[in-house]
Order: structure tokens, then C-alpha cells, then sequence
């Protein structure tokens, strides 16, 4: 996931109910599978920011040499400031980026 090239808003934005759920028709059904993706995408940001940090991790015995990493706090930043995973899962759903499929449809 290109973290840098996402358009998803980072306030709060009020959708078209009929644009949610026009997909699988179920307003439930489709927020299932919303939240589902949001889990997913906050998952692979912290692995990749736990991924970013190590980097800039020193390992000291000492509690007194605590020291501020300039670069460490720049990504830090940088992750607050995206947009939160729902709000990336909506509009990958909306966008239809997001493949689901019905199981149960499936075994009949």
C-alpha cells in the first residue's frame, strides 16, 4: 500500500447511504466487510511503522540517556497525519478496490 498516494479525507465525512451498500445491498452486510478491511489496513500500517522505528531503536541499559531522534519523530508524524484505516477502507469500497465474496451463495 502506497501510504503517499492516498485521497481518502482525514476528517470526518458524511457518505450516501445508497453508495455503501449498493454493492452487496445490505447496509450490515457492507460495513461488515468495511470494518473488515479497516482491521486489515491498520495491521499492515503498524507493521510497517514498527518496521520504520526499529531502524532508529537503540537499546540502552540506562534510563537517563533518553534522547530525542529528529528522524524518529518525522515518521512518527508522518503516520499521524494519514488518514485513519476506516476511512481507507471506505473509500478502497467505494472505489471498488475491495474483492469480498458470499460464502454462503457460494455452498449453494
Amino acid at each position: 500500500m502506497d501510504l503517499k498516494k492516498i485521497d481518502a479525507p482525514t476528517s470526518t465525512t458524511t457518505y450516501n447511504r445508497n453508495a455503501i451498500d449498493e454493492e452487496t445491498g445490505n447496509i450490515y452486510e457492507s460495513i461488515s466487510i468495511i470494518s473488515k478491511r479497516a482491521e486489515q489496513i491498520n495491521s499492515e500500517i503498524k507493521k510497517e511503522l514498527i518496521e520504520k522505528l526499529e531502524e532508529f531503536a537503540t537499546y540502552n541499559d540506562s534510563l537517563e540517556e533518553i534522547f530525542e531522534n529528529k528522524e524518529q519523530i518525522e515518521v512518527s508524524k508522518f503516520y499521524e497525519r494519514l488518514p485513519k484505516p476506516h476511512a481507507l477502507a471506505v473509500k478502497e469500497w467505494l472505489d471498488n478496490k475491495v474483492y469480498y465474496r458470499d460464502t454462503e451463495a457460494d455452498n449453494q
